[in-house]
């Protein structure tokens, strides 16, 4: 009779556990924020001279952005990202050590930056590693909730490359490089 009345307590705690579980889910359902790779700063071209093909030293992309976070009650919103680029040596780069520099900032949802932060992606080119993947984890991102009714909606978290404003004029103006016919 023990077994059986224990086995009882055990269900109903359980269900118990299941309902207050299901409640907290309905007030606060976690959505994520939006991660967002800004179309301006997604990819780079550095030239050593006019800005054709052969005057390439190095170019960069995200080529992917990902996000996870948690949060429960009115604590704020602890979020990682995952991101990886591939960076390119042309013609005119060398071999060798290269940091290149990206940033990560949070945003209100189309309103005001609220943080930015920058990071290294430090890359080695050699004369048989001429294309390299870099792949990189930002965590512990922390961000404040007025109450437990502000969810991950609210809140957009923008990643990009550090340009120079000669690279930003180049992206923003659709030009593009043109690979030789290769047939």
């Amino acid at each position: 009779m023990n077994k059986a009345l224990s086995g009882a307590l055990i269900a109903a705690l359980a269900l118990a556990s299941c309902e207050s579980s299901r409640e907290a889910r309905l007030k606060n359902p976690a959505p994520c924020p939006n991660i967002v790779v800004l179309a301006d700063a997604a990819r780079f071209v550095e030239f050593d001279g006019d800005q054709d093909l052969e005057n390439v030293k190095y170019s960069g992309e995200i080529t992917s952005a990902e996000i996870a976070c948690r949060y429960v009650g009115d604590k704020p919103i602890e979020a990682e990202i995952d991101l990886a680029m591939a960076f390119g040596k042309g013609p005119k780069g060398e071999n060798g050590d290269m940091v290149f520099s990206y940033f990560v900032a949070l945003a209100r949802r189309d309103l005001e930056v609220i943080a930015k932060e920058k990071f290294p992606a430090p890359i080695e080119f050699t004369e048989k590693n001429r294309v390299v993947v870099f792949e990189d984890e930002v965590d512990k991102i922390l961000i404040p909730r007025a109450g437990e009714n502000t969810s991950g909606v609210n809140f957009e978290i923008i990643v990009g490359f550090n340009l120079t404003p000669e690279q930003a004029i180049f992206n923003r103006s659709g030009k593009s490089l043109k690979f030789p016919n290769l047939q």
